[in-house]
């Protein structure tokens, strides 16, 4: 089985701490998901706390959205978020996903990355149609709809 790895990064003009508050809450990505417009009628359930470690969120909907469920297992205050994210429609896959948060002189990076195994299928359709061409640019939409919400206020 191959690995792959997606990734990408964007500066934005706010705090460490206010990026980290909008990424290690699931309520919060309804105002950046590059995927919450998939389907208007998206069914979401929130478990555990409502941040860090343990918090939860599972969706169910339309054929583009799929259905699955994420994570966070590991939260570092203005520093990184990561969780597991478990697809189990369209296809099933089970990846990491790290946001990592480094300040710097013009504001703070932030890079999204994501990686996995490819099971056969996926080692075959990836050839085609590799996992960077698939979900880059819903993390490049996601991280300029994430920059617009940390620079506000």
């Amino acid at each position: 089985m191959s690995s792959f790895l997606v990734e990408r990064k964007t500066v934005i003009s706010a705090s460490p701490d206010k990026i980290h508050e909008l990424l290690d809450n699931f309520h919060h990505w309804r105002s950046w998901s590059p995927w919450e417009d998939a389907d208007p009628d998206l069914k979401r359930t929130y478990t555990g706390p409502d941040a860090g470690v343990g918090a939860a969120y599972s969706w169910s909907g339309n054929r583009k959205a799929g259905a699955g469920n994420m994570t966070i297992t590991e939260s570092k205050p203005g520093q990184l978020v990561q969780l597991t994210l478990v697809f189990t429609k369209p296809f099933k896959a089970t990846n990491v996903t790290t946001f990592t948060i480094d300040p710097g002189a013009s504001g703070s990076e932030v890079t999204w990355a994501m990686t996995g195994k490819n099971n056969l299928l996926f080692s075959l359709v990836g050839k085609i149609f590799p996992m960077d061409k698939v979900v880059g640019k819903d993390f490049e939409k996601g991280l300029a709809q994430l920059k617009t919400q940390a620079e506000k206020s």
